[in-house]
């Protein structure tokens, strides 16, 4: 995040002398030997500044090459999901519970959102390994579901692949 945050405030330095640039290109000024001189300076500034975006740019590259191999390596197949695992995940990713209903001995699982997801696609989601319960706490009590780092990039995998075609 921080490398991110670097980025964008050298991006914003580029276009600040950018613009600086064309106001002082507009025709606005008189052409004189003091407005070669702030052309001059502004261009050596944007060369700095684009230099430091671009050096900002690798790192931000270089900080994603291992997340996103981690990703692809741990990224279950997209057969492997049905049509409304991607929206099972979505929901819990917001923040989900896993209850049991102290008479009935009923499971069910209920979304931050009020979502509620079958106990049984839980158990085949936990299977798959993208979602995970916190046995820390026990089920009458409420416990905790969240998606792991597969989960995560399969959700990731589905909400980019296109679900439709232009023609």
């Amino acid at each position: 995040m921080d490398r991110h945050r670097k980025l964008a405030k050298t991006q914003t330095g580029v276009i600040f002398h950018l613009r600086l640039l064309n106001c002082l290109s507009s025709g606005e000024f008189d052409v004189d030997g003091a407005l070669f001189t702030c052309i001059d300076r502004t261009v050596d500034q944007l060369e700095e500044a684009a230099d430091a975006r671009d050096t900002a740019a690798r790192d931000v590259l270089a900080a994603l090459v291992p997340l996103e191999a981690a990703a692809a390596s741990v990224a279950p197949d997209a057969q492997q999901l049905s049509t409304d695992d991607p929206a099972a995940l979505l929901a819990i990713a917001g923040g989900a519970k896993l209850y049991e209903h102290l008479l009935t001995g009923r499971m069910s699982v209920t979304a931050a959102f009020g979502t509620r997801i079958p106990h049984t696609k839980l158990r085949r989601l936990e299977d798959a390994g993208l979602v995970a319960r916190d046995i820390g706490h026990p089920v009458h009590a409420c416990q905790p579901v969240a998606l792991t780092d597969a989960g995560r990039a399969a959700l990731f995998a589905a909400r980019r692949a296109p679900t439709t075609q232009r023609r």
